[in-house]
């Protein structure tokens, strides 16, 4: 592949990137008052068991080192320990990370037909009645903060109309029914907020590329109005709603925080702002870094499929 050497490039990008993420976020959550010894034991704690508790933690050792060691126990799947609940980070993470992936996922699985779907309409119907009035409603919610839209989701839905649960719990032993009716209105909520950058993005690249020679030269083969747009017009717009959709995959991260919390969902995000409350920094540590490490594959992924669509990249 002629390719490869680019994405190979990328990839080396994106872990250079990784690595240093990974120090700011060591360095940063370090210099915070006080330390994890004084966090563990509390104020009260005297100056010899202080003194014990840091030299079993390595707490002794130079910054540097401890860094190096935290990102050799990570690449070994190693996050630490908690401190509020003493159990090892990666227990805690994994059934977390899982529910966030569902939730996640259902909501990317919306999002792709409701952005696709509407600036198709949008195109296809330019300057209409139909046009018009989806420009307004997509204005409307991108105007409107992810909160007020969860919000709204949980007076209409639960309220007004009592349809779905207040909380989003679900657990080991949840059914079916049980993880349907808790993803649904969090699911909505992400994908409506994701979907208006696209959705302008997308239409705005159909409405340029079908005022190309090319395609006035399909349509005066005699193709369709909708084979011109779907067949001819479509592949060329994506292109540059790749990079509105790495945001938004990114954007799951920081808005799958507050979605969570709204809804009391039991994933990441909910996770990362009680450890951020309770001051569990080895936990803190993790989540972000995990968070970060999402955003950058996201990206990474973009610009391989960016490269691999657009001739043009592969000659950089």
């Amino acid at each position: 592949m002629v390719y490869l050497p680019l994405i190979l490039k990328r990839i080396f990008s994106a872990l250079i990137t990784l690595l240093i993420v990974s120090a700011l976020i060591y360095g940063f959550l370090e210099m915070l008052p006080g330390d994890v010894a004084t966090r563990m034991l509390g104020r009260t704690a005297t100056p010899e068991t202080l003194a014990n508790l840091r030299e079993q933690l390595g707490l002794n050792e130079p910054a540097l080192k401890r860094y190096f060691l935290w990102l050799f126990n990570i690449f070994q799947g190693d996050f630490g320990t908690a401190l509020t609940s003493k159990r090892p980070i990666t227990e805690i993470l994994a059934p977390k990370i899982f529910n966030t992936l569902i939730l996640s996922g259902c909501a990317f699985i919306l999002y792709l037909p409701l952005s696709f779907i509407t600036a198709l309409l949008q195109a296809y119907y330019k300057n209409k009645n139909i046009d018009i009035s989806l420009s307004i409603i997509t204005l409307i919610i991108l105007s409107l903060p992810d909160f007020i839209i969860g919000t709204i989701m949980i007076i209409v839905f639960v309220v007004v109309f009592p349809i779905f649960p207040a909380i989003s719990l679900v657990g080991e032993y949840s059914d079916f029914s049980e993880w349907f009716m808790a993803l649904v209105m969090p699911s909505i909520t992400l994908a409506l907020v994701m979907s208006v950058y696209a959705v302008r993005m997308l239409r705005d690249n159909l409405i340029e590329v079908l005022d190309s020679e090319y395609i006035f030269m399909a349509k005066l083969k005699g193709l369709s109005k909708s084979t011109v747009l779907i067949k001819h017009a479509l592949p060329n717009a994506i292109i540059p709603t790749l990079n509105i959709t790495a945001l938004n995959l990114g954007f799951l991260i920081g808005g799958v925080v507050i979605v969570e919390k709204i809804f009391t969902f039991p994933g990441f995000g909910n996770l990362l702002i009680d450890s951020i409350k309770f001051r569990d920094l080895p936990l803190v540590e993790a989540t972000i870094l995990i968070a970060a490490s999402f955003y950058i594959f996201a990206n990474l992924l973009t610009d391989i499929l960016s490269i691999i669509f657009n001739p043009k990249l592969r000659k950089q």
